[in-house]
């Protein structure tokens, strides 16, 4: 049965006719095309690389982005984008997210003319892909004190350091890469095949299984200067990427949560205990079914709110922490209740409630870690920062 939609507050009527046209295009792609291949992909930890040129045909890779044949979506469209993606799968979701936010939009933001040139439309129509290098094998919540190192040596550039959890590492054709250099932190364009540059994938994953998961390592990797980032100055640069991909975030898990309580609610309603009637009808499920659905909710209009502010350039680094770290957390919680609701049943992957479950666990961890996005919040209303 085709999904219809998860609207109790009428949140539909506040998006334009467009906005709604972008959201049914992605939700008929996301059913007909991602549904039928996730169960496997995720069961056998490969990614559906086929649906990738599909999905930079429909616009997604780098959506809110302008030029360059990206869509120029507005941020709203671009969060329904990934609410869809994301109601079907995190994996793929995140795969998009970082094609557009943490590989394309720095080098639209940082890059040079010439770099745009030659990325930026191949990146977007899916002939390459590319990856982000910053979290690093003993510094995640702190990319302050990377380790990875750039020496710069006449016109070039010599990197060596490691990255790790790096979605689309080993697949990517370009990696964005951030080190240490005199000058401060630098950011670089990597290409797949360069002498001293290798990847090595991460197995044994029980969440985020469908994506790609890689190490890269640099020992003594020559880059030249042209593919240095010109714009990038300081740590500032890559911690500005990621303020797009939690905006995204905070958008897709509303998805998975939706999903999850479709799945118990419709559940709910045809599976009878007692009497032969369903379980719907007992106080305690109507209960839990209540609370997914004010959570949803109150979710959405926080999501939707933070779209608008984006598309009139008022939405803060703060906000996005608040979108990112409730949204979240609401996920999780839809998708532990749903869970519990379905029984036994909700632990197999005839349903997906477990596969939204485990990837939602990543989710909560990348991108700013719950607690690092609660000081972030309480720097914003105390004045006080409170990392160390």
């Amino acid at each position: 049965m085709a999904f219809r939609g998860v609207d109790y507050f009428c949140v539909d009527s506040l998006f334009s006719e467009e906005e709604l046209m972008v959201r049914q295009t992605a939700r008929r792609f996301a059913e007909e095309r991602i549904l039928p291949l996730i169960r496997d992909c995720y069961r056998d930890g490969l990614f559906p690389a086929e649906i990738v040129p599909e999905m930079a045909e429909l616009g997604f890779l780098g959506a809110n982005l302008d030029g360059y044949g990206c869509a120029g979506m507005s941020n709203t469209e671009y969060g329904l984008v990934m609410q869809e993606l994301e109601r079907v799968d995190s994996g793929v979701r995140s795969f998009v997210s970082v094609q557009g936010a943490l590989v394309m939009y720095p080098i639209y933001t940082y890059g040079s003319e010439e770099q745009k040139q030659k990325w930026l439309p191949a990146l977007q129509s899916g002939k390459a892909i590319g990856c982000f290098g910053l979290t690093e094998p003993d510094f995640g919540s702190n990319p302050a004190g990377m380790r990875t190192t750039a020496r710069r040596d006449g016109d070039t550039w010599v990197l060596n350091g490691e990255k790790t959890w790096i979605t689309n590492g080993s697949a990517a054709d370009v990696a964005v890469v951030w080190a240490r250099a005199q000058e401060g932190v630098v950011g670089f364009l990597v290409e797949r095949g360069t002498p001293g540059y290798s990847t090595s994938d991460i197995h044994g994953k029980w969440s985020m299984r469908a994506p790609v998961t890689s190490s890269l390592a640099f020992a003594d990797c020559r880059v030249p200067d042209s593919d240095r980032l010109p714009g990038a100055k300081g740590l500032k640069a890559p911690l500005s990427c990621l303020a797009p991909a939690r905006f995204g975030i905070g958008w897709g898990v509303i998805g998975a949560a939706m999903d999850c309580y479709e799945t118990a609610r419709s559940y709910s309603v045809l599976r009878k205990q007692f009497d032969d009637r369903p379980i719907a009808s007992h106080q305690l499920v109507q209960e839990k079914l209540a609370g997914m659905i004010t959570e949803i909710t109150k979710a959405q209009l926080l999501a939707l709110h933070a779209g608008r502010l984006k598309d009139r350039g008022k939405l803060e680094p703060a906000h996005i922490s608040m979108l990112k770290r409730n949204n979240v957390a609401m996920a999780l919680d839809c998708a532990r209740v749903s869970r519990d609701l379905l029984g036994a049943n909700g632990i197999t992957d005839e349903y997906s409630i477990m596969r939204h479950l485990c990837n939602l666990e990543s989710v909560k961890t990348y991108e700013g870690t719950d607690h690092i996005h609660a000081l972030v919040i309480g720097e914003k209303v105390t004045g006080v920062a409170a990392y160390k």
